[in-house]
């Protein structure tokens, strides 16, 4: 496990301070997207009580990869799991966390046990976001207790049921922290998330009274991912560096076909999953088009997978985010390092100025993590971090559920 530790000053915008470790304001986040690449922890130091005197430093990032044989084992879960399977993997996921979080924490010699709250995520493994008649549930696994016994720390786990218990969308969860660590003095700002599922923030400039507007877009490399792993007889699980989609044509039958989707044309607040953008999808795309029979290449394919998740992106952006003002698009998330992917975006929003997330001085796979770490924070201050106007939800909350530490 390779870890990224930041030196003691930042030239993050509005967040120049000096690490002290001997604080004790140090949080992790943790998370494990929809992509199932594996988990990514960060380690933050957080001071302050309130949104107004909140501030934050990054101390340390990694990205911790899922061996191949328990990335499977996620797959085949999520597609087809048995209550005993989805157990298991719900105490072998805590397991994971924590060793995750001791890591981390060893790389930089602080004790798990010292941290203030780890915020965690956990696993999705489905997403019913509400309809006219449901209200919605979502399952997210990583068993917080196993996690607590593994690390010492208190673990803030299960962020999104509060907000869909009062009729939210549960996501995108990443826009409190994002108004917090991310809004500009003087520009309006786009982060777009790019993991397994994809979703944008929309900021307004600082001291506006605008509304923050948070949505899922559509897929993000979901598609991609699993056209990749079938086209490669599972030796690859992404299309590293876009060279599958570099060597493919688009398919226009098969991308009108996609754009067709009902999910892209409602308006926000809105969310979703591989429920709606995964395997099943493309298990419909080889049933009605008949690819090799017709010609079209699993290169083609994925080549029409990553446009449709760039159109899908600059769809929203033109409908719901761009007229509101727009001055820049930051991309974050795994899919950042699809060079097809992010040259699919620039070519679909030449109209505003595409950058990589690097630029907001994060590393890009750490923007999630680092909202959990936010969140966690939040609930341990009695903030209400939901943001009723972005996920739908009928009033504001604290979102999150506590599992205490070992006594010190």
């Amino acid at each position: 496990m390779n870890v990224a530790v930041l030196s003691e000053k930042s030239s993050i915008e509005g967040n120049e301070r000096i690490l002290d470790l001997s604080s004790r304001n140090l949080f992790v986040g943790l998370m494990s997207g929809t992509s199932l690449d594996g988990i990514d922890a960060v380690l933050v130091e957080i001071c302050g009580t309130t949104e107004d005197d909140f501030s934050w430093k990054q101390v340390a990032f990694t990205s911790r990869p899922y061996d191949k044989e328990y990335r499977s084992q996620l797959y085949r879960a999520i597609e087809q799991g048995t209550p005993e399977l989805l157990c298991q993997l719900n105490t072998s996921l805590g397991e994971q966390f924590g060793s995750a979080v001791c890591e981390l924490c060893g790389s930089v010699g602080v004790e798990p046990s010292e941290l203030r709250a780890v915020g965690s995520h956990g696993q999705t493994f489905w997403h019913i976001p509400p309809s006219d008649v449901y209200r919605g549930s979502t399952l997210q696994l990583g068993d917080p207790a196993t996690l607590a016994e593994c690390t010492g720390a208190t673990v803030i786990s299960d962020f999104r049921s509060r907000d869909m218990a009062v009729g939210g969308q549960g996501a995108p969860l990443v826009s409190w922290p994002d108004l917090l660590m991310f809004t500009s003095a003087d520009r309006y700002r786009a982060l777009q998330n790019l993991g397994g599922m994809a979703n944008v923030t929309w900021l307004p400039r600082k001291g506006s009274e605008e509304n923050l507007v948070a949505f899922d877009t559509g897929p993000g490399v979901s598609l991609i991912n699993e056209a990749t792993r079938r086209a490669t007889n599972f030796k690859e699980d992404f299309d590293r560096d876009g060279t599958l989609a570099s060597q493919g044509s688009v398919n226009e039958h098969i991308l009108s076909y996609l754009m067709d989707d009902p999910f892209l044309k409602i308006p926000p607040p809105k969310s979703t999953g591989r429920e709606r953008f995964g395997s099943h999808l493309i298990d419909r795309i080889i049933e009605r088009f008949e690819p090799e029979r017709n010609g079209v290449s699993w290169q083609d394919l994925i080549a029409t997978l990553t446009v449709f998740t760039a159109r899908t992106i600059s769809q929203a952006y033109r409908s719901w985010v761009i007229p509101k003002g727009l001055d820049e698009i930051f991309l974050l998330g795994g899919g950042v390092h699809n060079s097809s992917l992010f040259k699919a975006i620039k070519e679909e929003l030449q109209v505003v100025s595409v950058r990589h997330g690097s630029e907001l001085g994060i590393d890009p796979d750490a923007r999630e993590a680092l909202a959990f770490a936010v969140l966690a924070w939040g609930y341990l201050n009695g903030l209400e971090t939901n943001i009723p106007f972005a996920t739908g939800g009928s009033g504001g909350r604290i979102l999150g559920s506590m599992t205490p530490g070992l006594v010190r």
